[in-house]
């Protein structure tokens, strides 16, 4: 599919009814959204190859739909540090917050790096990015030591606090991932929760008791 084609089949997809219901029903508010759902865009993403060029055009056309494609139709290995940067600062919602920092940016040789660098960001979807790339990060590296892992420990404490929805739901996300990859990584998990739990912070114990009760 070209990108003239595959901005016409979006069109044709789009259902303004969608975009008030993905508001309500799932809290997506997104800019210049033509009001599709996600399946179907991952359905979309099948016929088209993998274009690197062509997933950068879709995502500089500014609808949002075509940058939730762009994620799907990236090659991982040729992505750059500086279109990640490039990227995160327009996240306007966990669904291509998510999609990107899942699909893309946690299977990436720079999901470590910008993991730690991006938890640090005042914005609340950029910080999000960062926590979303540790929960998925679990999952995209099988081999990765546990020292990787162990080394999110402080920075899960550091921002247990952040009361924000899309931060702290984030945080318990990659609490809770982390603790499940092995025996040894739970009982360090365990025992951060056990000291989430002595902060005196509401969001720190919603965090702590969730994460202990998975």
């Amino acid at each position: 599919m070209t990108f003239k084609q595959i901005i016409s089949e979006l069109n044709k997809l789009g259902d303004k009814d969608k975009i008030i219901l993905k508001q309500k029903k799932f809290g997506i508010v997104a800019k210049n959204s033509l009001g599709i759902y996600h399946n179907d865009l991952k359905e979309l993403a099948k016929l088209i190859d993998k274009d690197n060029q062509l997933a950068t055009q879709l995502f500089d056309s500014g609808i949002y739909e075509a940058r939730i494609l762009c994620s799907k139709l990236y090659n991982i290995n040729d992505l750059t540090e500086n279109l990640m940067d490039k990227w995160v600062v327009t996240f306007e919602n966990w669904e291509v917050c998510d999609t990107f920092c899942m699909g893309l940016f946690a299977k990436s040789k720079f999901a470590v790096s910008k993991a730690i660098e991006w938890t640090d960001r005042k914005n609340e979807f950029e910080k999000r990015a960062g926590f979303t790339i540790i929960a998925a990060y679990c999952m995209a590296d099988k081999k990765a030591e546990n020292e990787i892992f162990e080394q999110f420990f402080p920075i899960i404490k550091r921002h247990s606090t952040d009361d924000r929805i899309y931060v702290k739901k984030a945080v318990n996300w990659a609490l809770r991932n982390i603790g499940k990859r092995n025996a040894d990584l739970n009982k360090n998990a365990i025992k951060l929760a056990t000291d989430l739990l002595k902060i005196d912070n509401k969001t720190a114990t919603w965090i702590a008791k969730d994460a202990l009760k998975e």
